[in-house]
């Protein structure tokens, strides 16, 4: 059995596409997932598969959620192997140590490219510092995420990609669950 982290993008953040974290849960079993387990109300996930995987887990899910709880939203899935080199690559070590709520990871369907990377990096006005690794974008704000004209929007048209952020303590506390 593999274990999976699955990310909801955008799910009940300021009373919009909403879903109960026990639906999730029990859609996840009702699919014949081992586990399931949900942290927050951020559209976090734990489960273990040992058939699906990848992309292919995605569009199950996406497919899933929006038939059976009515919500069109992306998922993101990364296996637990995954996530813990995920939290072992992380460039702000330091920093996440000091101020876990200040560092998002921005979790993407495909890795950017060097020039998306640079092409952000280039936009930030503020204090801001992003590095990307693989499917991920690591993302300080030293000054807090609301006050940052680093918005979703600008990382998403930048990347050139659509992605769901988790602050590091989530991040943390996923891997916790998922045992890494």
């Amino acid at each position: 059995m593999t274990t999976h982290i699955a990310l909801l993008r955008a799910v009940n953040v300021g009373g919009k596409t909403q879903v109960a974290m026990a639906a999730l849960k029990t859609m996840l079993a009702d699919l014949g997932f081992a586990n399931p387990r949900t942290l927050l109300q951020s559209g976090n996930a734990v489960f273990e598969s040992k058939d699906l995987g990848g992309a292919a887990l995605e569009v199950l899910l996406e497919r899933e959620l929006e038939a059976r709880l009515g919500l069109k939203t992306a998922f993101r899935i990364r296996t637990a192997a995954e996530w813990a080199d995920l939290v072992a690559r992380n460039p702000f070590k330091a920093g996440a140590k000091a101020d876990p709520s200040h560092l998002l990871v921005m979790f993407l369907k495909d890795p950017p490219s060097a020039e998306a990377v640079a092409a952000l990096q280039a936009a930030i006005v503020g204090r801001e510092r992003v590095e990307a690794h693989g499917r991920q974008a690591y993302i300080v704000f030293p000054d807090g995420i609301g006050r940052s004209k680093l918005t979703p929007a600008v990382l998403e048209k930048r990347l050139g990609a659509g992605g769901t952020g988790r602050n590091w303590n989530t991040v943390l506390k996923l891997a916790a669950m998922a045992g890494v």
